[in-house]
């Protein structure tokens, strides 16, 4: 990594003269130390013993080519071989015009001739040599990867398309690399480790594009992608890569690398959008419990124009209101018969042409495309007025919960938007649920903490949503600002599996009783879990015994009759 120390103490940038001849040091000296803070060295292993002590503040080296002990060139290829150490730039002295061509192809970055030129010309060659050093330094903090040294994202790109300009017959492979998991690991053995596993992988892969004669760049977090001549062996890249990266760990935890490769890219493609697809394999590989590597083929490029057609549709399907919010019914279990208490709002997508689309397949696409956020607006907005619908109509509050992703809360005006909901339908803000998921407090915790207070504040109701799926600590269920427990619909089918076993959730239930936090069970499907689940003390349920999710119109069926069981 680059040195941003360019000064020592006194102001002036360091430089080091090493010559054998006591006269030439003086000159030398003498002409520089005006502008410069000098040392000497007499040969090349006095000189490198300077270097190493002084590496960190040394501007420039003025080396002579012939010394006893170490030599100028040997000294220079020991310097050009050792990262810490080769940034410092190397101006030859020499009367040898030989010795310049060959001092120049180890990395000199210039010569001054013997005898010595004018005190000008000296002064000149130096300074310019140090500027175009510290520019080179300057240009490497920014094109490089703060932790790992490689190329961010941005200059990646743009060495992968000076490589096809250079290759223009050469098939090429783009491969996107990333760590299963990664998240556990930081949270089991702190970010410090998971940091010296990412420089690790980094030197890992940095090897092996050098050796298949390709560039390497850290995408993000622990995301890595690899521009390289084809190869029809990937499977080999990646079991090598992860034996050399668990060689280089402390043996706490194997780390598993998963691959996702789009072979023979295409060159009529940006080079942004090779690297999309080779993304988009990594994404299968990441749903697969079985692959660690996948390939781009037809089956993603479908995928790809589907997601595509459903991005480019989707402002349309919110003027035309094709997105349709479904209520499914909340009964509080409590009493001797169940009463309904409230419902979920749950979108679906009525497509003009492709009918109904699962919200598993749009909401993980519009997350990743920085769409959610005016999709879950729409939803809130539907859900608010059909609220104070149902309060005009039917003389009575059915409290909606609606589902508030962890994209939204970092949202600054998140709070302003729902108080203006409220207003603007003359609502209660109890009348309004707001279902943050669990996984959402595990994430800057504090922050969410801070955010989901101020709504509360108001008067939101807090439903902590998929209880069961993440990460977080009882510790931390204690303190957090919630007003209502969600248990994750597989924990309860988990609980409800052959071998019965509801301990767990009797448990969870009597930690949220202690606390004052009411639950509820989504996913209720049969009357042996909804009479388990009375027994042991949940307060709410939601589930298909009930009712699926169903347009406004049915749910309203569910405010005028009681429930039938």
């Amino acid at each position: 990594m680059a040195n941003e120390k360019f000064y020592t103490v006194n102001g002036k940038r360091r430089v080091l003269v090493v010559d054998d001849e006591f006269i030439n040091r003086e000159i030398l000296s003498n002409v520089l130390e005006e502008s410069y803070d000098v040392i000497l060295a007499e040969n090349g292993a006095v000189a490198l013993e300077q270097i190493k002590a002084n590496r960190d503040t040394l501007s420039a080296v003025l080396l002579d080519i012939i010394m006893p002990v170490m030599t100028g060139l040997e000294l220079l290829k020991i310097l050009k071989s050792d990262p810490a150490l080769s940034r410092i730039p190397v101006i030859v002295l020499t009367s040898d015009s030989d010795s310049e061509v060959a001092s120049l192809d180890l990395g000199a970055a210039d010569f001054i001739p013997k005898p010595y030129p004018r005190t000008a010309v000296i002064l000149a060659r130096v300074r310019k040599t140090i500027e175009l050093s510290e520019d080179r330094q300057i240009i490497d903090l920014t094109e490089r990867d703060a932790l790992t040294g490689l190329y961010n994202r941005e200059f990646f790109y743009r060495y992968a398309e000076q490589f096809d300009q250079h290759n223009r017959d050469t098939a090429t492979d783009a491969i996107v690399m990333d760590i299963q998991h990664f998240h556990i690991i930081n949270e089991r053995f702190g970010n410090a480790y998971g940091d010296t596993i990412l420089k690790s992988l980094g030197n890992v892969l940095l090897s092996m594009a050098d050796g298949m004669g390709g560039i390497v760049c850290r995408r993000n977090a622990d995301s890595f992608m690899i521009y390289c001549p084809h190869t029809e062996d990937h499977e080999s890249l990646l079991y090598a890569a992860s034996e050399q990266l668990n060689a280089l760990s402390d043996g706490d935890s194997a780390v598993h690398l998963r691959m996702g490769v789009y072979p023979n890219a295409e060159r009529s493609l940006a080079i942004e959008r090779r690297f999309d697809r080779a993304k988009a394999a990594c994404d299968k590989a990441r749903a697969s419990y079985t692959h660690s590597i996948e390939f781009y083929d037809n089956s993603l490029h479908d995928k790809e124009l589907y997601e595509e057609q459903l991005i480019d549709c989707f402002d349309a399907a919110v003027e035309e209101k094709q997105f349709k919010v479904f209520y499914q019914p909340k009964y509080d279990i409590t009493a001797e018969k169940p009463v309904l208490a409230g419902a979920e709002a749950l979108v679906r997508w009525v497509h003009p042409e492709y009918g109904m689309i699962s919200p598993g397949v749009f909401i993980p696409l519009f997350e990743d495309k920085g769409l959610i956020e005016k999709l879950d607006e729409y939803v809130w907005a539907t859900a608010a007025d059909r609220v104070a619908d149902w309060k005009k109509r039917f003389g009575r509050t059915i409290p909606v919960s609606v589902n508030v992703s962890r994209i939204d809360m970092y949202d600054p005006d998140i709070t302003a938007i729902f108080k203006g909901l409220i207003e603007k339908h003359a609502l209660d803000p109890g009348e309004l649920h707001l279902e943050i998921t669990e996984s959402a407090y595990t994430d800057n915790s504090e922050q969410m903490i801070k955010k989901v207070g101020e709504l509360r504040d108001i008067g939101f109701r807090i439903e902590m949503d998929d209880f069961g799926t993440g990460y977080s600590s009882l510790n931390m269920i204690s303190r957090l600002p919630i007003d209502l427990l969600k248990l994750d619909m597989q924990f309860i089918r988990g609980a409800f599996a052959k071998k019965r076993d509801t301990k767990l959730l009797e448990i969870i239930i009597e930690i949220a009783k202690y606390l004052g936090v009411p639950t509820i069970a989504e996913g209720v499907e049969t009357e042996e879990q909804y009479l388990a689940l009375k027994e042991i003390g949940c307060d709410l349920i939601q589930g298909y015994y009930f009712s699926k999710p169903v347009p406004a119109e049915e749910f309203e069926k569910f405010i005028a009759e009681p429930a039938a069981v």
